[in-house]
């Protein structure tokens, strides 16, 4: 009868780490190691389809209400003003003047025209655009419920379950709307290791959010600069 055979020591071994060269930190080929993936497509819930969250775009569209309110109720000031037999605003007036002697290839309307274009674009993209891209949408397992996941605090949910993996020293997670970057410093052990390790935990960590969209993974592992 044979004695089964030791998973750890049946996995083949990158090549050891060699030694740093003296008062420098070791090549990233040799003292790091990175994975990433992306997720397998999710089905639909039975609550229904889980889209992103619409903002109410508060304040761009009070400050736009104001400028037209107050332009318009200038502007209807000024024609009453002119219908009762009283001058036109020397605004307006100068306003009208200037526009009359000036080109069309003058810079300065074209620089007017181009900012003109550029709120337009601005606010079209606002009315057209979710906006909220820090909430992440959570599968929908109810009709008419929805719930939603702020990306720092996933990224904290994140971080300290990769903290918890022998040789991790320290860990930066950065989270995207698509990926979430994890960075970490293992001070022993060896990398492939502790990513592998990661990987796991932070693929389960994923999971467990319950998001509609889970993102994909990247961790990142190397050893600490040396001092001196």
């Amino acid at each position: 009868m044979t004695e089964p055979q030791d998973p750890e020591k049946s996995t083949q071994r990158l090549p050891a780490v060699g030694p740093a060269p003296a008062g420098g930190v070791l090549e990233m080929d040799q003292s790091a190691s990175g994975s990433s993936y992306e997720p397998a497509p999710t089905q639909e819930k039975p609550g229904g389809r889980a889209g992103r969250f619409w903002s109410g775009r508060r304040i761009p569209a009070a400050l736009l209400a104001l400028i037209v309110l107050g332009g318009a109720g200038l502007l209807l000031y000024d024609i009453a003003a002119v219908r009762a037999d009283h001058p036109a605003m020397q605004w307006r007036r100068s306003v009208a003047d200037d526009l009359a002697s000036r080109h069309l290839d003058d810079i300065w309307v074209l620089a007017g025209s181009a900012l003109a274009a550029a709120l337009g674009l601005w606010l079209l993209l606002l009315a057209l655009t979710p906006g909220l891209r820090a909430l992440l949408p959570m599968s929908r397992r109810h009709a008419g419920v929805r719930a939603g996941l702020d990306r720092t605090a996933a990224a904290l949910v994140l971080r300290d379950r990769a903290v918890e993996v022998a040789g991790v020293q320290s860990v930066r997670v950065r989270m995207s709307r698509r990926k979430a970057t994890v960075r970490a410093l293992s001070h022993f052990r060896e990398l492939d290791d502790v990513r592998a390790d990661l990987d796991t935990v932070l693929g389960t960590a994923i999971g467990e959010l319950g998001l509609a969209r889970p993102p994909g993974l990247s961790v990142h592992v190397r050893r600490p600069a040396k001092k001196g």
